[in-house]
């Protein structure tokens, strides 16, 4: 079971994320390397907001890759190259994750791996052992926290 917590003694969070990922149980770990806007083709997008949407996109065809989804996120890590990006970021990323709220951290960088990158993000994801029978088990003991999985098309699917 993941329960994702917001404990009454350390500062709330400052947009949709939570505080700690408490990961019990026998689960699956999923650790997907950096994304970028980059489209699978290898065409970089131009502008934040492209970007950021692309690598969102490239994030849950790995979490595909892997039989999970956004609702299997215990851990984001963002790095943006512009702090003007952040309220775009968090916007984007708060679209994409449909309500679902992992532990995040944000950075501000000075640079990624090429100039032109303006956002790269990196993500920890767990999934029950035992397939569906074991996410449905864990499902009836603490309340819904995942979101549903994401179409390439941006807004996750209920």
């Amino acid at each position: 079971m993941i329960k994702f917590l917001n404990p009454s003694g350390v500062v709330k969070p400052f947009s949709k994320y939570s505080q700690v990922a408490d990961v019990a149980g026998n689960h699956r770990w999923v650790h997907i390397s950096g994304q970028v806007g980059a489209t699978p083709e290898g065409k970089l997008l131009e502008g934040f907001e492209e970007q950021a949407r692309q690598t969102w996109h490239n994030i849950i065809g790995c979490l595909d890759a892997a039989d999970m989804d956004v609702g299997d996120i215990v851990k984001v890590n963002q790095f943006l190259t512009r702090t003007a990006d952040i309220p775009a970021s968090r916007e984007i990323r708060d679209e994409m994750m449909d309500g679902h709220a992992p532990a995040s951290t944000l950075l501000i960088v000075a640079g990624l791996a090429h100039p032109a990158l303006l956002v790269e993000i990196e993500v920890i994801a767990a999934k029950a052992e035992g397939g569906k029978a074991a996410k449905a088990a864990s499902a009836e003991k603490a309340p819904a926290t995942a979101a549903p999985k994401a179409d390439p098309k941006g807004k996750a699917k209920r």
